[in-house]
């Protein structure tokens, strides 16, 4: 930030991973705040979060280019 420090940053997820909540906050300061909804215990091989929420950017972007 060039004009200064923000007092709070607040980051909103729908659902998030312990493996990706901790990388995150291993690299933000320490002023944020979390806000999600769901929090899965885990990712697959394919970083994908476990249980997570089925194909929700297929469904909210088209099927998938693979």
């Amino acid at each position: 930030v060039q004009r200064g420090q923000p007092s709070k940053i607040h980051v909103v997820s729908v659902v998030a991973s312990e493996q990706g909540l901790e990388y995150v906050r291993k690299y933000l300061p320490q002023n944020v705040e979390y806000w999600i909804v769901v929090l899965d215990p885990e990712m697959n091989a394919k970083s994908y979060i476990v249980p997570g929420i089925g194909d929700a950017g297929d469904l909210s972007f088209g099927e998938k280019l693979e």
